[in-house]
């Protein structure tokens, strides 16, 4: 079998020598053999940084591919982690990018990624809320106390979020993977029940948050009216 030494291996990889040190120190790649000082590399460790490449082509965080590397999760947990990372496969933009694309100053949108309310890659729904906040902003809305409403709308939708994927997991994937089908009908009906879902699950917040929002003011506009 050939044997490559690091630099060799980048070559045939077509990564840098950099990167595969990185994915090394993260346990994503299998140590090398030392003979001495120098350290060999074989044809398993090309076709382990093809597979990361190829699940990083997919969205897929390098936390979640090491644990699919290392059997931690299979093949059905594979396709849903592609499902749930085909919006971070979406044309990209770095805040600067939001910036421009926006008109909204890049020190605003560095203050609100340093929140966790914006979190780069940005997407092009990235630059349509940043947008909306310029026209909230336009409108003469203060900003402290709208970047103060955005961390406390965060928080919540956070914990409502991770409430949801529990549901998800408990009702919908755990089921599926106990069920004993093979893999590939595991991970289509998981993909499926995960794309109706999502959907679903985004019209209702979407809908209960509007009418909740429409029923505030109403109630505030009756309390401070003036009288007729």
């Amino acid at each position: 079998m050939p044997r490559y030494r690091v630099e060799e291996l980048a070559a045939r990889a077509d990564v840098a020598v950099d990167t595969i040190r990185f994915y090394r120190s993260r346990g994503l790649l299998p140590p090398p053999v030392r003979e001495g000082r120098i350290a060999w590399y074989d044809e398993s460790h090309v076709e382990r940084l093809a597979d990361i490449r190829r699940l990083q082509a997919q969205g897929l965080t390098l936390a979640t591919i090491g644990r699919l590397l290392s059997g931690e999760l299979d093949a059905a947990d594979a396709a849903l982690a592609a499902a749930v990372a085909r919006p971070a496969a979406e044309l990209t933009y770095t805040v600067q990018e939001v910036a421009d694309q926006s008109g909204v100053p890049v020190g605003l949108l560095q203050a609100a990624a340093q929140a966790g309310l914006l979190i780069p890659p940005c997407t092009p729904a990235d630059v349509e809320a940043a947008r909306a906040a310029l026209r909230l902003l336009d409108r003469g809305l203060p900003l402290p106390e709208l970047l103060d409403l955005a961390r406390r709308h965060h928080a919540a939708v956070t914990e409502v979020a991770e409430a949801a994927v529990a549901l998800f997991d408990d009702h919908v994937r755990h089921p599926l993977l106990d069920a004993g089908l093979p893999d590939d009908e595991a991970a289509a009906r998981m993909v499926e029940a995960f794309d109706e879902l999502l959907p679903a699950t985004l019209a209702l917040v979407t809908q209960h948050f509007r009418r909740t929002l429409l029923a505030a003011a109403q109630a505030r506009l009756e309390q401070v009216a003036a009288p007729a």
